[in-house]
């Protein structure tokens, strides 16, 4: 099955990502907190918080600043409260776009990703306008050039839903996000390193944006990724 090239989008994403490695610890240690306090302190029995541990290795935090936050959350030390809150919108070009937050301010935190969407040249819809595009699924990408005939074979004896081949030669597995950590350990113990791996949110279909637009909608996803209550955003452009 054939997709869209979600590469350049991941490349660009990490290349960001390395400029501001502080902004992502402190999106990190969110997602930390809420896990577990959400689900306890457990890693073992805590999905949410497995996933959050791992981001947080990626991104090179110490383990000890992992375990304090850890500790920080279940022991109900003095600290903020975040909710989560989702924000929904359109781009460039009717392009779909979900963010996530998390914040102790919903006041400010709706102010500025309203205010991102109308300066970018977007706006902000009601909730589940355009959530109903998307499907929350297991996402584990590899580099173009891995062995596809493996990861399929691989994937789908471990339970994965689909294998995808992108335009570019990417290959995406998708899988229930229960299912997520299973295919993604199945994988890797098989030698099969992703380049990326998450729970996310996936579009059903994607709407073409190249020239300015492409440049216009860039723009508006990087605004509002940047701002510190965001914690991702999801659209259905291909760029």
């Amino acid at each position: 099955m054939a997709g869209h090239s979600k590469w350049a989008n991941i490349q660009h994403r990490k290349g960001r990502q390395d400029e501001k490695r502080g902004k992502i610890w402190t999106r990190i240690i969110r997602e930390i907190t809420v896990a577990a306090r959400a689900g306890g302190g457990d890693p073992s029995a805590n999905p949410r918080l497995r996933l959050a541990i791992e981001k947080a290795k990626g991104a090179n935090m110490p383990a000890d600043r992992i375990k304090y936050n850890i500790d920080k959350a279940t022991g109900n030390a003095e600290g903020v409260n975040y909710e989560e809150i989702r924000y929904e919108g359109y781009g460039i070009g009717g392009a779909a776009i979900i963010v996530d937050t998390m914040t102790d301010n919903r006041v400010r935190t709706v102010a500025e990703v309203r205010h991102a969407f109308s300066k970018h040249g977007g706006n902000m819809g009601t909730e589940g306008s355009v959530a109903f595009q998307f499907k929350n699924v297991g996402q584990i990408i590899f580099a173009p050039g891995t062995n596809e005939d493996k990861v399929m074979e691989v994937a789908l004896e471990a339970g994965a839903d689909d294998v995808v081949t992108d335009e570019d030669g990417a290959i995406e597995v998708l899988t229930a996000p229960a299912e997520f950590e299973t295919v993604k350990n199945a994988l890797v113990a098989a030698g099969l390193t992703p380049d990326a791996a998450d729970v996310t949110m996936r579009p059903d279909l994607t709407i073409e944006l190249a020239g300015d637009d492409a440049v216009r909608m860039q723009k508006l996803l990087d605004v509002l990724e940047d701002l510190d209550d965001v914690q991702d955003v999801f659209h259905n452009a291909a760029l």
